[in-house]
């Protein structure tokens, strides 16, 4: 393996965790007046980073913000690991790689949802969002998780579905790799991808080989 560690995104990438994602904008479109959006819209939504879901909501951002927590609260247990995400969290433990999440979910809720899934063990790190932190493209989380590891970002590879993974580990000068779960492999490696896989197990078997 050429990496020391691997960085992992959570919500479409080991973690299906649309459900509550999509429950809670939904109910926050439809109490603003706006329409609710179907669930490939707001995976690529979420995917883009910089805040994109909240800005659906102009200058009542910051209100629609603190509602769509809320109701994401109500459903936060409502989550899956992905095809093989233990294996492959198990496989790479095994082989003595260093693992950090690194997510644009809030610090508090990627920690709990981890505990409920029983993974915390595997990281080393995680890396949610909080007021002092910079959101995905940016690379400041990325440079977190790897200073918490004592990794070089150069010598990690960071696995996720979205654009805005892909950019921040272009930023952060590491390796990334794409999940095609809400954009196509085009679309990740257009935006910085070095490989762009169907799901976690094709990914799995990537590294099997490695």
């Amino acid at each position: 393996m050429p990496w020391k560690a691997v960085l992992f995104d959570l919500d479409g990438t080991l973690l299906d965790g649309f459900a509550p994602i999509t429950y809670a904008l939904n109910k926050t479109l439809i109490e603003f007046g706006l329409e609710p959006m179907d669930e490939v819209a707001i995976q690529r939504h979420t995917g883009r980073g910089e805040c994109s879901m909240i800005s659906l909501f102009g200058d009542r951002r910051e209100e629609a913000g603190k509602r769509f927590l809320e109701f994401h609260d109500e459903k936060l247990f409502d989550v899956t690991p992905m095809a093989e995400a233990t294996e492959m969290l198990e496989m790479l433990h095994q082989q003595g790689l260093k693992l950090a999440i690194v997510t644009s979910k809030s610090q508090i809720r990627a920690d709990q949802q981890l505990a409920h899934l029983g993974w915390t063990d595997y990281f080393g790190s995680i890396i949610g969002l909080t007021p002092q932190r910079r959101q995905k493209p940016d690379p400041h989380t990325i440079y977190l998780a790897c200073e918490a590891l004592q990794v070089s970002p150069e010598h990690a590879l960071m696995i996720g579905d979205g654009i805005a993974d892909m950019k921040a580990a272009v930023n952060a000068s590491t390796t990334a790799v794409g999940v095609c779960h809400s954009f196509t492999s085009d679309e990740l490696i257009e935006a910085g991808a070095m490989l762009a896989f169907a799901d976690l197990p094709a990914i799995r078997q990537w590294m099997l080989k490695l």
